[in-house]
């Protein structure tokens, strides 16, 4: 799997379009897995062959692979992209020189974006039909913070309580001091991930451990989060993110894909977050 990077000043998404970039790879990713997730959950044939496609496709770039040509995600990534492309304010920008090599970088960071995020979601999800594993609202941060929660007292792991343990049974709260110093460094090592080849293998590493203790994911979120990381610009943005929700408290209790705007074609209901914060700054020039 490779990255493109582009120089400082250039290295950022273009903020001029009526529907932003990353607008557009959450929309594509949301619609996509939710779609796929209630379909695998009934048991669908369609769907259960589709997401064993998917998980087939972990690691593999976007459209390099014969294999996945004509998966769904990719198919509705196009016609997103198609509809921006029509709206465009001024659609012979791709005319100026530079231009169709800027939109051809573009739209290679959408392409992996999208792929890594549906694949991994395949991965996530499999052999679980009572709960979905997308669901928005979760970002990665807050999802690491509940999985080293409930891994620091788990078997094998060292419990290490620096607090009053009675408070933190009555509130449900784990001090990020007291959680799974192993999964703390793991989530580390995601933010320290220097091409999208590793991020991709952190990522899916980090998923496995995810799918084992049960815990979701906003996939539509993470997509927008890998485009953004492709930038220089955004990458701090994106890992700034990722440590505010690890550090952030975020209410007890299990999750339910109704109410949760599962799905929604965005993947990002009205109250959860959204990846605003990570994109104030990109999105501003």
């Amino acid at each position: 799997m490779t990255t493109t990077t582009g120089t400082a000043g250039t290295d950022r998404p273009s903020g001029h379009r009526k529907q932003h970039a990353p607008s557009l790879v959450r929309t594509a990713t949301g619609r996509t897995v939710s779609r796929l997730q209630g379909g695998y959950r009934k048991d669908s044939p369609a769907a259960v062959a589709a997401v064993a496609r998917l998980r087939r496709e972990v690691g593999r770039d976007a459209h390099a692979s014969p294999t996945n040509w004509g998966l769904d995600h990719l198919e509705a990534l196009t016609e997103l992209r198609e509809r921006r492309n029509a709206e465009d304010e001024d659609p012979t920008r791709h005319l100026v020189a530079g231009g169709q090599r800027q939109q051809e970088a573009r739209e290679d960071r959408e392409d992996r974006a999208v792929h890594l995020a549906v694949t991994l979601w395949a991965l996530h999800q499999q052999s679980l039909r009572d709960e979905p594993m997308h669901v928005p609202g979760w970002s990665l941060g807050r999802s690491v913070r509940r999985l080293a929660e409930e891994k620091s007292s788990g078997p094998g792991l060292p419990t290490q309580r620096t607090g009053d343990e009675e408070a933190q049974e009555s509130t449900g709260y784990t001090s990020v001091e007291d959680v799974s110093a192993a999964i703390r460094k793991r989530f580390v090592r995601i933010g320290t991930s220097s091409d999208l080849e590793t991020l991709g293998r952190r990522l899916r590493e980090m998923v496995l451990l995810l799918r084992g203790a049960r815990i979701p994911l906003d996939y539509g979120d993470l997509a927008d989060q890998i485009y953004r990381w492709q930038y220089e610009t955004g990458r701090v943005e994106v890992r700034r993110r990722w440590g505010r929700d690890f550090h952030r408290v975020h209410r007890s209790g299990r999750w339910e894909e109704g109410g949760t705007g599962a799905g929604d074609d965005t993947g990002s209901p009205a109250g959860s977050p959204t990846g605003s914060d990570a994109s104030a700054a990109v999105d501003a020039d």
